[in-house]
C-alpha cells in the first residue's frame, strides 16, 4: 500500500525560507486577509500548512490554540506567531503589522470619503454582496476545522455544548474557553488517547507531506524559554506603551483625545476575549456614549466598512479614531484629515500593541509544550469549543444578512432577503464543491451585489 500512496506524497520537506521570501507572503496576506478571523486562519492553513508546508498542521493547531485564549484579534496573533517561529522577533513584528497596515491604510481612505462626501452608495453595494460570502467563508472554515478538530464523540460533545451555550444561553466566550480548557485538563488525565490532539494526527504528514517546521523539529534558539527573555519583552513592550502614551499626555494632556484614546483602546485591547463581536459593546459604549467621539449611526456604518476591507475586524477601531479625530477637529478645522488620520493610528496602534507582547513573551512557553499532554489536551478542548463558537458566528452573520429588519423580539420579522440567499449558497458551493480561492469569491460576490443594485 505504502507503494501506491508515495507518488502522491511529497517525499523532502520544502526548501528553507528567506526572509523575503516571507515579507512577500505576509504583504500579500495583508490584502488579501478578508472572512474575519475564520476566514483569515482557514487561508494561512490552506496556505502555510497544505500548499507551501511551512509549519505542520499540529504546530499550526497548537500556536493556533494559544492565540485563541488570548485577548486581541487571534488570526493576527497567529500571523505573528509563526513569523516569529520562522525568522524571529523581526518575522513576527513583519508578519504582525503588515497583517494590520493594509487594513489601516484603506480604512483611513474610506473612512475620509464616508466623512467628506456622506454616503458611499458604491460601497453600500459592494458590501451587500460581500456580507452572504463572508457568510459562506465562516460556515466553511467551520467545516474545515471542525473536520479535523473533532475526531470523536468527546470533543463533538465539546464543541456542540460551547454552540449551545454561546447561542442559547449567551455564555461569555471567556468563560467557554475556560470550560473547555477545563474539560481537557481532565480528560487528558483520564482519557488521555481522546485528547491527545484535536486537528493535529498522524495522517497530516500523509495528506501534506513533511513540513520545514514539523512536529518534532526542534525550536530554534530563540523560541527557547528563558526568564532574562520573558523580563526584557516585558520591560520593553511597557516601555513602548508608556512612552507612547507619556508623548500624547505631554502633547494633549491627560483630558485630551488623543491621549484618552491611547488610554481607552489599551483596556479595550485586554478585553478582547472572543474576537471583535465580544468587546464591540464595550467600545460602542466607550466611543459613543462617554467620549462622544461618534454616533451610534456612524459606529454601525464603520462596522461595514471594516467587513469590507481586509486585516481583523477589531480594525473597525481605526474608523472610530478617524471620526473622532475628525468629528471633533482636535487639529484645527484646517486639518481634518491630518487628525482623523492620527486618531486612527493612535487607535489601531494601542489597540494591537499588546497583541506582539503576549506573542514574544509568552509563546516560548508554548514552544516548549508542544508535545506535552498536560498542555495539549486542554488547548485540544479549547479548538474543539472554538468549532461551536465559530458555527454561531456563521448562524449570527447568517440571520443579520437574510433578515436584515429581524430584532430579538421578532427573529424573522421583516424581509427575508432571497439574494443575499442565494450570494451564500453560490459563494459556499464554490468554496466546497469547486474550491475556489476566498479573494475570488469575495470578488465575485462583490461584484454581484453591485450589479444587483445598479439593475433593482
Amino acid at each position: 500500500m505504502a507503494d501506491v500512496a508515495a507518488p502522491s506524497t511529497p517525499l523532502a520537506p520544502p526548501a528553507a525560507v528567506g526572509f523575503g521570501e516571507a515579507l512577500g507572503y505576509w504583504l500579500r496576506l495583508g490584502f488579501i486577509s478578508f472572512g474575519g478571523p475564520a476566514g483569515q486562519i482557514a487561508m494561512m492553513h490552506q496556505e502555510l500548512v497544505e500548499r507551501r508546508r511551512w509549519i505542520s498542521e499540529r504546530r499550526f493547531l497548537h500556536a493556533l490554540n494559544y492565540c485563541m485564549v488570548l485577548p486581541g484579534p487571534e488570526a493576527q496573533q497567529l500571523a505573528t506567531y509563526i513569523g516569529w517561529l520562522m525568522h524571529g522577533v523581526k518575522g513576527g513584528i513583519v508578519a504582525g503589522a503588515l497583517f494590520v497596515l493594509p487594513s489601516l491604510f484603506v480604512l483611513i481612505a474610506l473612512t475620509w470619503i464616508y466623512m467628506a462626501f456622506g454616503n458611499v452608495p458604491a460601497v453600500a453595494a459592494v458590501l451587500y454582496g460581500i456580507k452572504p460570502a463572508v457568510t459562506a467563508i465562516v460556515v466553511f472554515a467551520a467545516y474545515r476545522i471542525g473536520s479535523r478538530a473533532l475526531k470523536n464523540a468527546a470533543l463533538w460533545s465539546i464543541a456542540a455544548a460551547a454552540f449551545v451555550g454561546i447561542f442559547a444561553f449567551d455564555i461569555p466566550f471567556p468563560y467557554i474557553v475556560l470550560a473547555a480548557g477545563l474539560i481537557g485538563a481532565i480528560g487528558g488525565r483520564l482519557a488521555p488517547g481522546k485528547f491527545r490532539t484535536g486537528v493535529g494526527h498522524g495522517g497530516a504528514e500523509k495528506q501534506f507531506g513533511p513540513a520545514l517546521i514539523d512536529d518534532h523539529t526542534p525550536s530554534p534558539h530563540y523560541a527557547r524559554f528563558a526568564w532574562w527573555r520573558l523580563g526584557a519583552f516585558c520591560a520593553a513592550g511597557l516601555a513602548i506603551w508608556a512612552g507612547t502614551l507619556g508623548g500624547l499626555l505631554a502633547q494633549y494632556g491627560w483630558r485630551g483625545d488623543f491621549t484618552q484614546m491611547g488610554w481607552f483602546f489599551t483596556k479595550a485591547a485586554l478585553l478582547t476575549f472572543g474576537g471583535a463581536y465580544a468587546v464591540l459593546p464595550y467600545v460602542y459604549q466607550g466611543a459613543v456614549e462617554h467620549y462622544g467621539w461618534l454616533t451610534g449611526v456612524q459606529m454601525i456604518d464603520g462596522l461595514a466598512l471594516g467587513e469590507t476591507t481586509p486585516g481583523p475586524l477589531i480594525m473597525v477601531v481605526a474608523f472610530v479614531g478617524f471620526v473622532g479625530g475628525w468629528a471633533k477637529a482636535l487639529l484645527g478645522p484646517e486639518s481634518l484629515f491630518l487628525a482623523g488620520a492620527l486618531g486612527a493610528t493612535v487607535a489601531t496602534f494601542f489597540t494591537f500593541l499588546p497583541s506582539f507582547l503576549f506573542i514574544f513573551a509568552g509563546a516560548p512557553l508554548v514552544e516548549a509544550t508542544h508535545g506535552d499532554i498536560k498542555f495539549i489536551a486542554p488547548l485540544t478542548g479549547i479548538t474543539a469549543a472554538v468549532v461551536g463558537v465559530i458555527l454561531n458566528l456563521a448562524v449570527f452573520f447568517a440571520w443579520h444578512v437574510l433578515w436584515p429588519e429581524a430584532s430579538a423580539s421578532a427573529p424573522f420579522g421583516g424581509r427575508f432577503e432571497w439574494f443575499s440567499a442565494l450570494v451564500g449558497v453560490a459563494a459556499f458551493v464554490a468554496l466546497f464543491r469547486f474550491k475556489a480561492g476566498i479573494i475570488p469569491v469575495i470578488g465575485g460576490c462583490a461584484l454581484s451585489g453591485l450589479l444587483y443594485h445598479l439593475l433593482f
